[in-house]
């Protein structure tokens, strides 16, 4: 779902009798639920007057309260308009038969079972609040009739949905195609799609349905689509579905269904999203290594050889850098103290390039390093501030050198991402045959030792650039 409805500040009615119980309640949400607002009273007359000012995300309620029933509550809830689909939650010692037998016709979503604590009670509201919060949304309503969009139109708006109208297919898709690239850019655009399946311009609401799944290339998870019909006619409905429709609904429209059928359709969005979310999550941690923050190995896999052979980036630059004598600081002063070393360096190296740069942990104490777009000069250079910058860094107190190899495609043309690192490889090789502590370009004939002035300018200014100093 998109980032505002992620950051909505949730708001809870809590109805009990006890105010040592409200107490309690109230300082674990706000201790474990932060991004949410919380109302609390000790009556069902207070409780009414609070439902009657402003609109709750979720209300729980005691069974027994000093001035009425909780069933007589929620009752009472479902008869406003503005509570008549906000969850209602029932807090009892045991959900006995006249829970079961009143709790439908009453309105109740769930019970719960306060013997299980208040801790457990907080986490049975994180998870109601979840599953519920899904009727908030924007939705990109199709509808050329006019009287039928207004009425519409003010059954969602009533209900907080966010509705952006037009009267086309084409349109829609205008808008649709739009959103998709504000989404690359960090935006949002719809949750779901309702739209009429006759309309009277070129396209038709199933000709807008069957772009989003084959044009647009949305799924049914990731852009729910709500088909508005005339027909009940069985044929019909299976063609809707066939189309890709997620459910529908037949004119007169009938308030309660739509909201049921758009509050399911928010959901089905919502775990999307969620999913997605997470897989996005794994495929970060995946192509970043843990103890350096750089990138890892993996990705370099994945993505390194597109990097080096994509004309944009050309010329690129390979730095390979090894950490001298790494072995020694983990034999004598132990892993723990080397893996410190190790985290202080790739902090470095990420402040060190630009956002362009790939930083790579390309295995034990050595890191690869493809800077795009840059020269051999531009490269000795900063290979040269680095290799300052290492020996200044000395963390946890041990001093620290690195040698770097260096291989550019202006000095191999054509070359593929292997055979690049591959000649950076025989220039670290020769940096470490000539001393360690220094850097070596593989040109294009042969491996040459960089010497560069101290008063170079260019070092200075790289030097002072973000980074441990």
């Amino acid at each position: 779902m998109n980032q505002s409805i992620l950051n909505k500040k949730v708001s809870v009615l809590i109805v009990d009798g006890s105010e040592v119980s409200r107490t309690i309640i109230s300082r674990i949400m706000k201790a474990e639920m932060r991004n949410t607002y919380i109302t609390t009273c000790g009556t069902g007359e207070e409780a009414l007057a609070h439902l009657g000012l402003e609109r709750y995300d979720l209300i729980t309620t005691s069974l027994m309260l000093p001035d009425m029933d909780g069933l007589d509550l929620a009752r009472q809830a479902r008869r406003s308009e503005t509570h008549h689909y906000t969850p209602i939650v029932v807090v009892s010692g045991d959900a006995d038969n006249r829970l079961l037998r009143e709790g439908f016709e009453a309105g109740v979503t769930d019970y719960f079972d306060k013997s299980l604590g208040y801790h457990s009670f907080v986490e049975f509201i994180k998870t109601i609040t979840r599953r519920t919060a899904g009727l908030v949304g924007r939705i990109l309503y199709v509808e050329d009739s006019k009287t039928a969009a207004m009425v519409t139109q003010h059954i969602m708006e009533k209900h907080g949905l966010k509705i952006t109208h037009t009267t086309s297919a084409e349109q829609a898709l205008d808008l649709l195609e739009e959103s998709i690239k504000q989404d690359s850019a960090g935006e949002h655009g719809f949750d779901i799609i309702v739209t009429d399946f006759y309309l009277q311009e070129k396209m038709t609401g199933g000709d807008l349905l069957h772009a989003i799944r084959t044009r647009l290339h949305f799924s049914q998870q990731e852009m729910p689509v709500l088909i508005v019909t005339v027909s009940d006619n069985a044929e019909k409905q299976a063609e809707v579905f066939h189309a890709g429709a997620n459910d529908f609904i037949t004119k007169p429209i009938v308030e309660e269904i739509l909201i049921a059928r758009i509050h399911s359709l928010l959901l089905i969005k919502q775990q999307f999203n969620a999913l997605k979310r997470q897989a996005d999550e794994m495929r970060l941690i995946a192509a970043t290594d843990s103890l350096t923050g750089v990138k890892s190995k993996r990705y370099l896999l994945d993505n390194g050889e597109k990097f080096v052979s994509d004309p944009v980036n050309q010329p690129a630059c390979a730095f390979l850098l090894d950490i001298d004598l790494f072995k020694s600081i983990n034999d004598s002063m132990g892993h723990i103290t080397g893996d410190h070393v190790l985290a202080a360096l790739g902090e470095l190296l990420n402040d060190s390039f630009s956002d362009d740069s790939m930083i790579i942990r390309f295995g034990g104490e050595e890191f690869a390093i493809i800077m795009p777009k840059t020269g051999i000069e531009t490269a000795k250079i900063k290979a040269e501030a680095i290799r300052r910058k290492v020996e200044r860094l000395c963390p946890v107190n041990v001093p620290l050198t690195i040698s770097i190899g260096i291989a550019s495609t202006l000095d191999h043309p054509s070359i593929d991402l292997n055979e690049l690192l591959h000649l950076a490889d025989k220039a670290l090789y020769a940096a470490k045959e000539g001393g360690r502590n220094r850097i070596c370009i593989h040109s294009a004939s042969c491996v040459e030792h960089m010497v560069l002035p101290d008063t170079d300018s260019g070092i200075f200014d790289f030097l002072n650039q973000a980074g441990p100093k």
